[in-house]
């Protein structure tokens, strides 16, 4: 008999029986892919494999957490975007590009999380030969840690019942199918079946469950976006593949902000800890060249100071370039636009690149003024005191915009040994300055660059 073809939905799973360009549930353009249909009905691989379980409605008044105590990893920096440590039962994906760091990180916990937590490392990718050699070369010789190479999520579902570990690393779910499904792995009914007998799995058992997830093209997890949905916390691990340095960001965390980052570098020994961030993202940082400005900005609850670099240059051609890396580019167009009418900055016939250093990604508005000090500086080719750092939102009239939690930015700026920085007046007036720095006050842009040429 002939296998009868369905056409499902890459990003929300839904169904039908022909190919359309555009999906009728959740809009996405290109996103149906073909699968087998089972003649069947298909065993889910939560009905074969764990064992029934009944709830019963219960108070929320009557439902104890005194013992649910968070699990510390000993990567501070991992337990930073995690909110505190490991939620007991939770469902962690970790997704990002091939060769980031994720496999490394997460078999690094064996090495950290310290005796008596046991870890079961699951492997589609990988012999049990592989990753013995990658934890050797890592120096990881935990007795707490058990390794299976396996595909199929029914084995992967019974070992870890058997053994209950503490926590749980699927590498990756794309990897894993159920045999009872006739489609391939990593289809949008696979990866939602395996996720939902993994899901059940933690929820039942209380077992930390680290999924890795790989990423697309355009930088998104791969499978339907109701993975992001059926789990706790969804992890991406970020970086340029020519930088050492790695950034942990957590997208969607049931347990804790999701505005951490956590910052690692990568050494051939595997990751390591960035604990000063900002000290790293200085250094090698030159003192006396023009279109180099230093921000503060604010990941979650952690300042972080960056350099910003700026060329401008006179154009080849009657329409200027604009490029930008590390911040939004329509973002600089409009701080440009700002230069030209608010300080008569004439760049209308000069090429503009902005760039963050080290990798980094600057997406709050409060390095506004450090985007536009670094390109008046190229623009005018005069350096800047590289005791120097700014902070500002910038508005279309070229007013200065008050920004948040300015104290815990000032004295991160002057712990590094700056000694002056400039920030919107309506700030000033509502802080006491650190020991040491002096704070200028600005009620915009022409006033600030006033400062400073």
């Amino acid at each position: 008999m002939k296998a009868k073809t369905i056409y499902s939905c890459s990003e929300c799973g839904y169904e039908s029986a022909k190919w359309l360009g555009k999906c009728p549930a959740c809009g996405s353009w290109n996103s149906f892919i073909e699968e087998i249909a089972s003649l069947a009905p298909a065993k889910s691989a939560v009905k074969s494999s764990l064992p029934a379980k009944k709830n019963s409605p219960i108070l929320l008044s009557k439902v104890d957490t005194s013992e649910d105590e968070r699990l510390f990893c000993g990567i501070g920096e991992l337990d930073r975007v995690l909110g505190g440590g490991l939620v007991k039962g939770s469902l962690v994906l970790v997704g990002g590009d091939p060769g980031i760091g994720k496999s490394t990180l997460l078999l690094q916990l064996a090495r950290t999380i310290g005796t008596g937590t046991s870890i079961l490392y699951v492997s589609g990718e990988e012999s049990e030969k592989q990753l013995k050699m990658r934890a050797d070369r890592l120096g990881i010789d935990s007795p707490d840690l058990s390794v299976l190479s396996e595909t199929d999520i029914t084995s992967v579902l019974h070992f870890a019942s058997e053994m209950k570990p503490d926590i749980l690393i699927v590498d990756s779910v794309q990897t894993m199918y159920n045999a009872e499904i006739p489609s391939a792995p990593g289809s949008v009914s696979q990866v939602r079946d395996v996720t939902l007998a993994l899901m059940k799995l933690a929820k039942d058992n209380a077992i930390c469950v680290f999924l890795v997830g790989h990423v697309t093209k355009d930088g998104t997890i791969a499978g339907p976006k109701v993975l992001e949905h059926m789990v706790d916390c969804v992890l991406y691990f970020e970086g340029e593949r020519h930088h050492s340095f790695r950034l942990l960001r957590a997208v969607k965390n049931r347990f804790g902000s999701t505005n951490e980052i956590g910052v690692f570098d990568m050494a051939g020994d595997g990751l390591a800890e960035v604990k000063n961030p900002s000290l790293t993202l200085l250094e090698g940082r030159p003192g006396d060249a023009p279109g180099s400005a230093v921000v503060c900005t604010l990941e979650g609850t952690r300042p972080v100071l960056a350099e910003i670099q700026a060329l401008v240059s006179p154009t080849g051609f009657g329409t200027p370039r604009r490029m930008a890396t590390g911040i939004d580019y329509n973002r600089v167009n409009l701080l440009i636009a700002v230069l030209e009418k608010r300080v008569g900055l004439n760049l209308s016939s000069q090429d503009t690149y902005v760039n963050i250093v080290g990798g980094f990604r600057l997406d709050e508005p409060a390095v506004d003024l450090g985007v536009v000090v670094a390109i008046a500086s190229a623009f005018r080719n005069i350096s800047i005191d590289p005791k120097l750092a700014v902070i500002g939102e910038v508005g279309l009239t070229g007013e200065l915009r008050s920004v948040n939690q300015i104290e815990k930015r000032l004295a991160e700026i002057q712990k590094l040994g700056f000694t002056t920085c400039i920030i919107p007046a309506s700030n000033k007036e509502k802080i006491s300055c650190p020991e040491g720095l002096r704070v200028l006050a600005a009620k915009n842009v022409t006033e600030a660059l006033g400062y400073i040429f």
